[in-house]
């Protein structure tokens, strides 16, 4: 497992970015192809067709949350997101911050990925 960090600027508030880091509809209009979520809070995020089921571990309105992801049997060493709203005091810029820990091995490949989906995200804030 690998911790995965980058930033992007992005154009909008946190109170406008919080729904679409936190809620199920919000996620699945730029983080994955659907994502639901059951009567337990557990989320399901689904890509090519295939289920990543995770647990809302964490969160702070209009800060953050924190997804721990887990298969079937699998206890130690999760992989989780981490999505940060961090606003720069001095320029009043504002920043998604992602932690990604897991698996993945090229930090280019998954910099591009994460590029791709915040600019996901950016086309439907206006940001």
């Amino acid at each position: 497992m690998k911790k995965f960090t980058a930033d992007f600027e992005i154009n909008a508030s946190k109170k406008m970015l919080y729904p679409y880091i936190s809620t199920a509809s919000g996620l699945a209009q730029w983080f994955a192809d659907d994502v639901n979520i059951n009567e337990d809070k557990e989320f399901n995020f689904i890509y090519d067709d295939e289920d990543h089921p995770a647990r809302l571990v964490g969160h702070r309105i209009n800060q953050y949350v924190k997804f721990e992801f887990y298969e079937d049997g699998e206890e130690d060493d999760k992989s989780y997101v981490e999505i940060h709203l961090d606003e720069n005091e001095i320029t009043q810029s504002m920043y998604v911050k992602v932690v990604d820990y897991s698996d993945y091995d090229d930090e280019q490949e998954q910099y591009e990925l994460w590029s791709e989906l915040v600019n996901n995200l950016k086309d439907i804030v206006g940001g």
